[in-house]
């Protein structure tokens, strides 16, 4: 497994918690808390990308 340091959890209502991480390589990661062994990784880039979109409103169909 990667040396990824883990953000304290962002959870909504309920148990929806999700973790961001990332290693010392530039690498990103999303998982569920509690799951972290089971992660989506990227590039930070793709992860600054992805939060920016969301922000802007681009996955707002999604809610």
């Amino acid at each position: 497994m990667p040396d990824i340091t883990w953000e304290e959890p962002f959870c909504a209502e309920g148990n929806n918690c999700f973790r961001l991480g990332t290693d010392p390589h530039g690498n990103a990661y999303i998982a569920v808390a509690g799951h972290e062994d089971t992660y989506l990784t990227d590039t930070r880039e793709a992860l600054r990308t992805l939060i920016r979109d969301i922000k802007a409103g681009k996955a707002d169909h999604l809610i």
